[in-house]
């Protein structure tokens, strides 16, 4: 299973990136630049804007990786001047993903300017012009911070908690607590509460780092940061318990946390690997990773500074999620009291 999954989903390649074009008119030049970018395996065109005023909006909404904006009068000037710019614009959120849908474009602009010029000399030249949104520098701490505060967050979560549980099987301690007059979802609450906190200390430890330390900017609201990172930290608790009432070993929770867990956590949360680049039947598995819904909340958040009104979905399905899990486990619990 583990080769069949890192066989496919360990790729750096860019495939179907989601490109907007923009241009105040159209012409036969532009045109075909325009399909010649969306013929490529690494692209898709998925919408023409007219402003590039625009642009932020399709980044945000997360339906672009690159903007490719055309001057006006495009094939007028390289007629006329020989010379005419293009602007590539990439979504610097994730800056490994962007440094190359960027280069795989300019290498497109490239064979498309041989195609018309052939080897002649200056001045026949398309000038290609590029930037980065959201992180010009492209700091590689802007990816770096969200995924480590993921992946922490479910080691801690799912795999201390799950131990924990099943420690107290393992030591003969879980009989008393059968025997106490307490119900079995104040069992569970009681383990949980200490990695709460725990995690939550560590999201403060992370967050104030990222930013004396590292200077990371955080552009959203710090208080729904907070609380996303919360709810998560409740779902990776819940998903331990979960695993806490189903085994009855600290090696096979750890196991199960670890290898079940833990490395398809990191392959599909999208922190490594570009979840769009992955075959489709890996892509709907990966709906079922909570990691993934939490660093696209997070890169949101902390990197473009988005609100509720955008993050609300992913946030809807931490919360089902959560729910879900602590369900099953006390479920599987009150079986295990009978």
């Amino acid at each position: 299973m583990m080769i069949l999954i890192f066989g496919f989903a360990l790729s750096n390649e860019i495939r179907n990136a989601q490109v907007v074009v923009v241009a105040a008119q159209w012409d036969e030049a532009s045109l075909a630049l325009v399909e010649r970018i969306d013929q490529s395996r690494y692209f898709e065109v998925v919408e023409q804007l007219s402003s590039p005023d625009q642009i932020e909006s399709s980044f945000r909404q997360g339906t672009a990786k690159l903007a490719v904006v055309f001057n006006a009068n495009f094939e007028q000037k390289l007629q006329q001047s020989h010379q005419v710019q293009i602007q590539l614009i990439g979504d610097a959120s994730d800056p490994n993903t962007a440094s190359m849908v960027i280069q795989y474009a300019s290498a497109i602009i490239g064979d498309y300017q041989m195609e018309l010029f052939g080897t002649q000399q200056m001045p026949y030249r398309i000038e290609v012009e590029n930037s980065m949104l959201y992180n010009p520098q492209l700091e590689s701490s802007f990816t770096f911070v969200p995924g480590v505060m993921t992946l922490i967050l479910m080691l801690l979560g799912a795999m201390m908690t799950s131990v924990s549980i099943v420690k107290e099987k393992e030591m003969g301690t879980m009989e008393v607590l059968l025997v106490s007059p307490m119900k079995p979802i104040w069992v569970l609450i009681s383990k949980a509460i200490p990695f709460l906190a725990l995690c939550f200390v560590d999201v403060l430890l992370i967050l104030v780092m990222a930013n004396l330390v590292l200077g990371m900017p955080i552009r959203g609201s710090l208080f729904l940061l907070l609380a996303e990172s919360l709810l998560f930290i409740f779902t990776t608790l819940a998903l331990g318990l979960l695993i806490s009432t189903k085994v009855e070993s600290q090696q096979v929770a750890t196991f199960i946390s670890l290898v079940g867990f833990m490395l398809p956590a990191i392959i599909f949360s999208g922190f490594m690997f570009p979840i769009e680049n992955m075959p489709l039947p890996l892509q709907v598995i990966s709906n079922i990773v909570p990691t993934r819904w939490f660093y696209e909340i997070i890169s949101n958040i902390m990197i473009k500074g988005l609100g509720l009104s955008v993050v609300w979905k992913p946030t809807l399905i931490l919360l089902g999620m959560t729910v879900f899990y602590i369900a099953l486990a006390v479920r599987n619990f009150k079986i295990r009291l009978e």
